[in-house]
């Protein structure tokens, strides 16, 4: 199956993005098409919920960040894009124990 092409730019989008603030919104938006819509079709092409895949993929990162670099975890919180000390150790704690 191939990733259609809305998909594939959006997921491209989150990762030069992570750091950044990103909605579901601004995203649709930005490939034109509702919010329900761009949902459905990134679940259906990644079997995830477009929220879900972004946070995964921060959290990937700021573990791979924490294991090859001697940055803070203040400085990989800032570098994924979390911004709640609690949550980012909630979230990462839940990912990989």
């Amino acid at each position: 199956m191939n990733v259609d092409l809305r998909i594939q730019w959006a997921i491209e989008e989150m990762q030069r993005r992570m750091s950044e603030e990103l909605s579901v919104d601004e995203l649709a938006r930005q490939v034109n098409l509702s919010r329900s819509r761009f949902a459905h079709l990134f679940r259906e092409q990644t079997g995830v919920a477009p929220g879900r895949y972004l946070r995964d993929f921060r959290l990937d990162r700021a573990r791979l960040l924490l294991e090859t670099t001697f940055l803070s975890i203040k400085e990989v919180m800032a570098a994924v894009g979390f911004n709640d000390p609690s949550h980012f150790s909630r979230d990462f704690q839940q990912a990989f124990g």
